[in-house]
């Protein structure tokens, strides 16, 4: 019923800036948090940032102030800005929204496919 697609992965240099994109479709009602998670190679996902529907924002320690999460709630689309990207970064980033669907009363959680972020020189 909805689908999440990410983009704009690659590889960048230590240092280097990505900006990662995530529309979401289908038949949504309303969208409610919508955030970005990554997982390193070897290791479990984990939270990168989230941000409400009114703009609130949460980042992992890790990015603060060199990640920027904002979104676009008329395209349903949610953006990362990833600023000095350090080794450390890199990982498969996936999109997560909670999405009311126009079929259900329900909030549930929604993922993309994942994008790979490679930062290495």
């Amino acid at each position: 019923q909805v689908q999440l697609d990410e983009s704009g992965g690659g590889l960048v240099q230590p240092g280097g800036s990505l900006r990662l994109s995530c529309a979401a479709s289908g038949a949504i009602r309303r969208i409610s948090a919508m955030g970005w998670y990554r997982q390193p190679p070897g290791k479990q996902r984990e939270l990168v940032a989230t941000i409400t529907d009114g703009g609130y924002t949460n980042y992992a320690d890790s990015v603060q102030g060199r990640f920027t999460i904002s979104r676009d709630n008329a395209k349903n689309m949610v953006y990362l800005q990833m600023n000095s990207l350090k080794p450390d970064d890199a990982a498969v980033y996936y999109c997560k929204a909670s999405v009311v669907v126009t079929t259900s009363p329900i909030r549930r959680d929604y993922w993309g496919q994942g994008t790979q972020v490679t930062v290495s020189s």
